[in-house]
């Protein structure tokens, strides 16, 4: 496995903003930053967890620490594309990411409990613990979303994301197989992400107040877990045979990864 920006330390603070909130502060933006060369790319994860959602339960208690782990492509993957493996802690509002890059066959095949083989680097190893501490781990659930990323073009430590189309879907072990997911947003909403490693830029935060747009909690994992429970709860969608369907399913793909 190699490794590429695999380590990530700053605080991400999110906000969700509107339509015309968006369109405002995209304008003000241009002076600020620049969209960086992948434009607007659609980003695939699938997040693990355990089989009572341990991890995501967690999370939504909003401790001092909290941590997930997730299978990452930018854009449709297949067995070549570079993919990433993730662990994702935040501490006292700093978010702490560690990853590791491959072929997404092999990191699948790795998750899957098909390869035993994620290389002998601090990352690898981080992984391979934490994956024993929680024992069994299966992906619950993909999160899939369109964003757009920018680039401080003076604060080189800057970084402001837009996502929007926002899905989630349970049934989901794979992202070369991504069926259609349920939206988390409303129509025009945009989930915006400000990612410093210092001090915050004033003016933008002035801009900020100005338009009305102040920080939110929002977890994409947490967001889609609470939509899935509520779903479940107004008969919407099946709880323990969704969750069964998922694992059987998860179970025949990883035979089938035995002879790959």
């Amino acid at each position: 496995m190699s490794e590429y920006r695999e380590v990530f330390q700053r605080k991400e603070i999110k906000y969700l903003l509107n339509e015309m909130q968006y369109r405002e502060l995209t304008v003000f933006l241009e002076d600020m930053a620049r969209i960086d060369e992948y434009g607007l790319s659609r980003i695939n994860n699938i997040y693990y967890d355990t089989p009572d959602h341990r991890l995501v339960r967690t999370s939504m208690e909003k401790p001092l620490y909290k941590e997930k782990l997730r299978l990452r492509s930018y854009g449709t993957a297949n067995d070549e594309t570079n993919a990433f493996l993730e662990i994702k802690k935040k501490y006292a509002g700093v978010v702490y990411k560690r990853r590791i890059s491959g072929k997404y066959k092999d990191l699948y095949a790795y998750l899957s409990g098909v390869k035993n083989d994620l290389g002998t680097s601090q990352i690898a190893k981080e992984i391979r613990a934490f994956r024993q501490l929680y024992g069994e781990l299966l992906p619950a659930m993909s999160i899939c979303y369109d964003r757009i990323a920018l680039a401080g073009t003076e604060d080189k430590d800057l970084r402001i994301t837009f996502d929007s189309n926002i899905e989630w879907n349970a049934e989901c072990s794979d992202l070369r197989r991504i069926p259609k997911g349920n939206p988390l947003l409303q129509p025009g909403q945009h989930l915006m992400e400000i990612k410093v490693s210092n001090a915050f830029p004033r003016k933008l935060s002035e801009k900020l107040s100005e338009l009305n747009i102040f920080p939110t909690s929002y977890s994409k994992y947490g967001a889609g877990y609470s939509d899935m429970l509520r779903r479940a709860w107004a008969g919407e969608t099946r709880t323990a045979s969704t969750a069964g369907n998922r694992d059987r399913e998860y179970g025949r793909r990883k035979g089938e990864m035995a002879y790959v």
